[in-house]
């Protein structure tokens, strides 16, 4: 791997860095005196500063330019974030459209499709949510129960539940991923469609964590109604489809969680403030373990930058990445706390929302116990544990499953 810019890359970054200087005025203020505290003033002014970012080439910049992207890539996309976050400004608000649902909808969506969502969505005017997960259906996502019924004319009703969707509240679409043929198995009889979060029979609640925000949901679907024409690639695709939107979640995840907060050198500047624990042989191996495995996961994702840069698709294995972001960083914030002892949870300290929030991480893009199966059976080449719903049609399934209630 080579670390370093290219010459074309070190321009590329000064003109990021030059337009931000330029624009930095315009940026909603999220920290300090001057904050906006109101939930609604915030998400304005995000969606206005993604729409100013778009307007500077600096959302979007893997999107083909036919779409408003910069048709550039990931390594210039990672220059764009270092760059954001070096000005000390907020990113895009919607990471998961932008990030993931966009480029779904791109690879599988029908021109029209491409042509109504795509400029709105880049430019902050409509957000979107991924409604995947669901009660019974979480890491095991070809379980979903959610149901998609075609009437006479092609249409088509929505009936079921989601869980776990962020952004959900303020949303204007969702991609949801809905079962449309029983009577295969599992994975064989998924659709995904495009859904209006406004759309009569969506009720969305929020649910409530222990940081005390909700910026998760749960979503009831009752008989929703959707156009002929809502589906996002051809029906009982939505496997393959759903799969593209995961690829690139887990490239999000994968690709290190220091814009998360879990910076190595942030930990060790908390720890080394404190006299007595920087001597504490205990803490500094403590600390050591952690950045050793934060600094690690970082030059993975320099790795699979270098394979997305010559065309290959990151295999499973960047599931790994995620794991040991979630777990180091559930160390560290319990470093922290032990060292901070209860100033760590204080309503002003910069650790109480990282220490709340992180928990949840341990089943967002797949549990550790799912990464690590796959990992195991698709990189170590370890034999398979033994799947009794294979081939099996999904109504089966759930005939079976009945029965043993």
């Amino acid at each position: 791997m080579d670390l370093d810019d290219t010459p074309q890359q070190a321009q590329y970054r000064l003109t990021v860095r030059a337009w931000l200087e330029q624009h930095r005025s315009e940026a909603p203020v999220l920290t300090g005196p001057d904050a906006i505290h109101d939930e609604h003033e915030i998400i304005a002014a995000r969606r206005r500063w993604q729409g100013r970012l778009a307007e500077g080439g600096l959302a979007g910049v893997t999107w083909p330019e036919e779409y408003g992207g910069q048709g550039l890539g990931p390594i210039e996309q990672v220059i764009c974030n270092q760059e954001i976050s070096r000005a000390k400004v907020p990113g895009i608000l919607d990471v998961i459209g932008v990030g993931m649902l966009g480029p779904t909808i791109i690879a599988h969506g029908s021109d029209e499709q491409k042509r109504r969502y795509l400029g709105p969505m880049l430019h902050g005017d409509e957000v979107w949510c991924q409604l995947f997960s669901e009660p019974a259906a979480g890491s095991d996502l070809a379980a979903v129960q959610t149901r998609a019924k075609q009437l006479d004319d092609s249409s088509w009703t929505i009936t079921g539940q989601k869980v776990w969707t962020t952004n959900a509240q303020f949303a204007s679409y969702g991609l949801l991923l809905a079962r449309t043929d029983g009577s295969v198995p599992k994975h064989n009889g998924l659709t995904m469609f495009i859904v209006p979060m406004d759309a009569p029979g969506v009720t969305v609640r929020g649910l409530r964590q222990i940081s005390g925000e909700a910026e998760f949901n749960e979503v009831f679907f009752d008989d929703v109604h959707l156009e002929a024409d809502a589906h996002v690639g051809a029906l009982g695709s939505g496997w393959g489809t759903a799969l593209t939107t995961l690829m690139f979640e887990r490239i999000t995840l994968g690709l290190g969680g220091e814009g998360l907060g879990y910076d190595p050198l942030r930990f060790a500047r908390a720890i080394g403030a404190h006299d007595s624990a920087r001597r504490d042989p205990e803490v500094r191996q403590r600390l050591g373990d952690i950045l050793a495995e934060l600094t690690a996961v970082r030059f993975s994702g320099y790795r699979m930058l270098t394979e997305l840069q010559r065309g290959q698709i990151p295999g499973p294995e960047a599931g790994l990445a995620k794991v040991t972001t979630v777990n180091n960083g559930l160390a560290g914030g319990d470093l922290i706390a032990d060292v901070l002892g209860p100033d760590a949870l204080a309503s002003d300290s910069e650790w109480t929302y990282m220490i709340s929030f992180i928990p949840g991480l341990k089943s967002a893009g797949g549990t550790e116990e799912i990464l690590r199966n796959t990992i195991g059976e698709r990189v170590l080449g370890l034999p398979p544990e033994p799947r009794l719903d294979k081939g099996i049609p999904f109504e089966e399934l759930r005939t079976k499953e009945t029965a043993k209630v």
